[in-house]
């Protein structure tokens, strides 16, 4: 999807610093970003409370206000503003998630599971992932163990393995289906 032409003022406008352009911005993606917390957290069994999911949602919104809107300034407009914005999110709100391993509770929230169960349930999580990478072949158990265990960005991966960086995103796609389609399987 083309670059919307609302979104291409606001950005100008944001990049252009004019009054109140940054609080439009917010008010327009605000949503997204929530949305993005949301299904980051939930798809690794994290439950956040309303402060911590508020904390991730500021750090998104910190990251892209960060070296003078710097991530904003390296849009290309070869997607929605939407679809780049979530990418963003999703990595900042990820490495944020991993740096808290096996968090419940990222601020003052109180925990909804014991440390004892997180434990166990990444230890059989990790076993999982680990059978299954062993599965895949050399370069797609790298670029998932990259990607999802190591919090690496595309261009990152793409300088390790030495593939182009618009190549990494549909490897993942094809070495994840392979890897739920080998989770489905029954095991004996």
């Amino acid at each position: 999807m083309a670059l919307a032409e609302i979104d291409r003022n606001l950005l100008h406008r944001c990049l252009g610093h004019q009054p109140r352009a940054w609080e439009d911005f917010v008010d327009r993606f605000v949503g997204l970003v929530v949305h993005v917390v949301n299904h980051s957290a939930h798809s690794r069994g994290i439950r956040l409370s309303a402060p911590d999911r508020d904390d991730l949602v500021g750090e998104v919104f910190v990251s892209l206000l960060a070296n003078d809107l710097a991530v904003l300034r390296r849009f290309e407009g070869k997607s929605s503003l939407a679809t780049y914005l979530t990418v963003i999110a999703r990595r900042v709100v990820v490495k944020k998630l991993l740096a808290h391993t096996g968090v419940t509770n990222l601020g003052n929230g109180a925990a909804e599971v014991s440390a004892d169960d997180r434990h166990e349930q990444r230890l059989q999580d990790r076993d999982q992932v680990e059978r299954l990478l062993g599965q895949l072949d050399g370069q797609e158990a790298d670029v998932v163990r990259m990607f999802h265990l190591e919090g690496k960005t595309y261009g990152e991966i793409s300088r390790v393995v030495g593939l182009p960086e618009n190549s990494v995103g549909p490897l993942l796609s094809r070495a994840r289906l392979k890897m739920r389609r080998r989770a489905d399987q029954p095991t004996g």
